[in-house]
């Protein structure tokens, strides 16, 4: 996790957004089979001017990218790498990465270059403010809708009118990446889509839940099936029916609690708490942590010598831990690429 940066060489060329430095941003990044574009995506993160933990979930990747993402780890890109054994869908994915967020707020990042990181300190502003609770960044603005309608245009547009119609939230893009959400609330969202049907269903749940929720535009470069891009007819079929799934027919999400203070006059996300007291399994030490699987490995390392957490300084126990879990996930690999 990186600390606070300065307020120097914001995404746009200035200044972060009032407040965004007080919060730290855990940027969950659900990959499949990306080889193509995740690294070059998590370089342009790594430049964020944020204080942000990067969580990359692989679902089960087949084109090399989970053996890229190890290295990348090693680089220091990723904060947490964590391995779906299959492939189980962006919805599965996001809800593995929201397990390990530590974050105050967490914002979804697709791995394919369409949307771009520097919008983020932008969409967070409004949360750190106290302004909104959740935000998300609408491509329609952007001048490449206007000037090329399309079949994915329009079944855009209709999700997200029916959408609308069952929130009430007056979206323009409900189906966007970009959404942005305070860690506290959306960790009581009943979330249980596996696939793309994710983006309807945080729609319906925030609106159950009472959130604030504002849109702000984003700039967007999109691709095509022949560079990659995953979304077919299917998946919008499927997207009408968690609509009207989450918003009709399953259980309603409890109404959400506004607390903390911080950011402004409306209930603003609590900064400052202790970073070093994380999940359970994480070991943490003044400036450094032991993070995921090294984390837990240490932690049962501790455990075993009897040496309480406050004694835990994460040092020569972190560097075995790591270099364990990185031997562990090689011999994943080898196993499947053996398999295949």
């Amino acid at each position: 996790m990186l600390p606070p940066a300065s307020a120097s060489g914001s995404a746009a060329g200035g200044g972060l957004p009032s407040g965004v430095d007080r919060l730290v941003i855990s940027i969950v990044v659900p990959v499949y089979n990306e080889i193509a574009t995740v690294e070059r995506l998590l370089e342009r993160v790594a430049r964020l001017p944020l204080a942000k933990e990067v969580i990359v979930v692989d679902d089960g990747s087949t084109d090399g990218t989970r053996r890229l993402l190890v290295e990348l780890e090693e680089r220091g890109l990723v904060d947490r790498l964590l391995l779906h054994d299959r492939n189980r869908g962006k919805g599965a994915s996001l809800r593995t990465g929201l397990e390990q967020a530590k974050g105050d707020v967490v914002a979804v990042q697709d791995a394919d270059l369409e949307y771009d990181p520097r919008d983020l300190p932008t969409l967070v502003a409004p949360i750190a403010r106290g302004e909104a609770d959740a935000v998300f960044g609408s491509r329609f603005p952007h001048p490449w809708y206007r000037e090329r309608p399309t079949l994915h245009l329009v079944a855009n547009k209709f999700l997200t009118m029916a959408s609308n119609l069952l929130t009430g939230l007056g979206l323009t893009d409900m189906e966007t990446c970009y959404k942005v959400v305070r860690t506290d609330l959306l960790r009581t969202l009943p979330l249980r889509a596996n696939r793309f049907g994710i983006e309807p269903e945080i729609a319906s749940r925030l609106a159950q839940a009472g959130a604030r929720v504002r849109e702000l535009p984003i700039s967007y470069r999109p691709r095509d099936k022949g560079a990659g891009k995953k979304v077919g007819w299917k998946d919008g079929v499927a997207a009408l029916w968690y609509v009207v799934r989450s918003s009709v027919l399953d259980p309603k999400a409890p109404r959400w609690r506004r607390g903390g203070g911080g950011g402004g006059g409306g209930g603003g996300v609590s900064a400052g708490r202790d970073r070093g007291a994380g999940p359970e399994g994480d070991v943490a030490a003044p400036g450094r942590e032991c993070r995921g699987e090294a984390g837990a490995h240490a932690g049962a390392q501790f455990a075993d010598m009897g040496v309480p957490r406050e004694a835990q300084t994460g040092s020569s126990a972190c560097g075995r831990a790591r270099s364990e879990a990185r031997k562990a996930r090689v011999s994943l690999l080898s196993a499947s690429a053996l398999e295949a």
